[in-house]
């Protein structure tokens, strides 16, 4: 494999540094030199939305384990990691995980499942966050913290019997994804997708009696919602024109309304997506084939490297939920399934991997441009941003610049919750960044599941660290970096 010529993120040390290559290397990312501290910082600051009162600017996005019991339902692995977001320090808490609405939507085997016999254990997961904030912050401290719960069906990337098989239900037929599956890859109905959307909100009921402020109707990522609103070639009620692409989620919103009035609505959106790609010759990602351009399946492709046009689709979907009331949009890109390098910029591939074709700062960029358009274009609308774990010790930075120049509303942090899930409490306490925790973007969080194992931090969380999956684990990260095949 051919290593990637840009630095890593731990040798940019000084504001200088960080700038310079930024500068140098035509990376459109700003930063303050100085965290601001005190209830006013940026990042500190509450913001009201939608009937909330959130007490500051961090996000914990939905971070799913692979890691419940074959029923569905949070294993010890689970409410540990729930009870780690709730001592992060940050108000908002976007989905916590990914909870599919039925069996045969569940990425893997261990995926929460909302149904009848798991509502009682999800509610008290949601109840062991509470409680880990309360702890660490204080009995009432949870006045203003808001907790959604992300519903999905996974689509074309469901395993729910086994992890080594792929039981795919899609939206249509793709030229270069279904190749990748051996066996049938089955295109579900639009009477299929009627009785699904009724499931989206029965499961959304079950959240608003766990508890849940609100739900996250899951569109991005190549998963079911987000298929649908990039099937342009599928023929009926759900695909074609954009009006009907965008049927199911419409369609899912508007019956949660109906019949859970009280329960707000988030989306999370890959607002913006790239051609497949795989892994090269040389181990660098490259683009797989061609896409069909008449018309291309996909929502918002960016394959022209034009971020406004590639943005159209997703101003026309953000302006129906602000139509529909929705107020809550967490902006993403891509898969991590068929272009991971603009979906979760990282040094290190997973096991199913490529290395990546750009600096990961250009992904990095490339979120915070796109969260920055839609927030411009849609000001009344609270958006939340991705994509900034790689920036390690200037995350803090960038996202006080992207909060105080109103580019974002919430700093979103994933990965890196699982490595140093109190980042936000550090921040805002203006105490030092503890940089021995900081997730340098191994992907083990990634090729665990992919060998089977749950997700966490290998590398750095000794509570994973002494299972014995992070041997193998390790291994597989080694053999990757020296250039070896699995």
């Amino acid at each position: 494999m051919s290593r990637p010529a840009f630095p890593r993120m731990a040798t940019l040390k000084t504001a200088a540094l960080f700038r310079a290559h930024l500068e140098r290397s035509g990376i459109g990312i700003d930063f303050d030199d100085t965290l601001a501290s005190g209830d006013q910082a940026p990042l500190a600051r509450s913001i009201d939305v939608d009937g909330f009162h959130i007490g500051n600017r961090f996000c914990v996005l939905p971070m799913e384990g692979w890691d419940g019991t074959l029923d569905g339902q949070p294993s010890d692995h689970t409410r540990r990691r729930w009870q780690r977001f709730g001592a992060s320090g940050a108000k908002l808490i976007w989905g916590g995980e990914a909870v599919a609405v039925r069996h045969d939507g569940r990425a893997s085997p261990n995926q929460l499942l909302m149904a009848d016999r798991t509502q009682a254990s999800i509610a008290a997961l949601r109840e062991d966050l509470v409680q880990s904030h309360r702890n660490m912050f204080g009995s009432s401290a949870d006045s203003d913290l808001v907790i959604g719960l992300q519903l999905t069906h996974s689509g074309r990337f469901a395993k729910p019997n086994a992890s080594d098989r792929p039981e795919p239900l899609t939206a249509g037929p793709h030229p270069i994804l279904d190749a990748r599956v051996a066996g049938p890859v089955p295109v579900l109905t639009d009477d299929d997708l009627d009785r699904l959307v009724d499931e989206f909100i029965v499961a959304a009921g079950r959240a608003a009696a766990c508890g849940f402020q609100f739900v996250d109707v899951k569109l991005c990522h190549g998963y079911l919602g987000h298929e649908l609103i990039g099937a342009r070639q599928r023929p009926g009620r759900y695909g074609g024109s954009l009006e009907h692409r965008l049927r199911f989620p419409r369609a899912i919103i508007e019956g949660i309304q109906a019949a859970v009035p009280g329960l707000k609505i988030g989306v999370r959106l890959s607002a913006f997506d790239l051609v497949p790609y795989r892994k090269g010759t040389d181990g660098v990602g490259e683009p797989d084939g061609v896409m069909p351009q008449d018309p291309p399946i996909g929502f918002g492709l960016a394959d022209a490297g034009d971020m406004h046009a590639a943005l159209d689709e997703g101003r026309q979907l953000i302006a129906m939920l602000e139509r529909l009331g929705v107020r809550l949009i967490c902006v993403t890109g891509g898969s991590p399934y068929y272009c991971p390098h603009t979906q979760r910029p990282a040094f290190f591939p997973p096991a199913d991997g490529y290395l990546p074709p750009e600096d990961p700062l250009h992904g990095v960029a490339r979120q915070i441009d796109a969260t920055a358009r839609l927030k411009a274009a849609f000001p009344t609308m609270t958006f939340v941003g991705s994509a900034y774990s790689y920036l390690q010790e200037w995350l803090p930075h960038v996202g006080q610049y992207t909060v105080r120049e109103g580019l974002t509303d919430f700093v979103g942090l994933g990965r890196i919750v699982l490595s140093y899930p109190d980042l936000p409490a550090d921040v805002l306490a203006g105490r030092p960044i503890r940089r021995g925790d900081l997730c340098r973007t191994f992907s083990d969080c990634t090729t665990g599941p992919r060998l089977g194992f749950i997700s966490g931090c290998y590398p750095l969380d000794a509570y994973y660290k002494a299972m014995p999956e992070a041997a193998r684990v390790l291994a597989v990260r080694t053999r990757m970096t020296a250039g070896e095949s699995r």
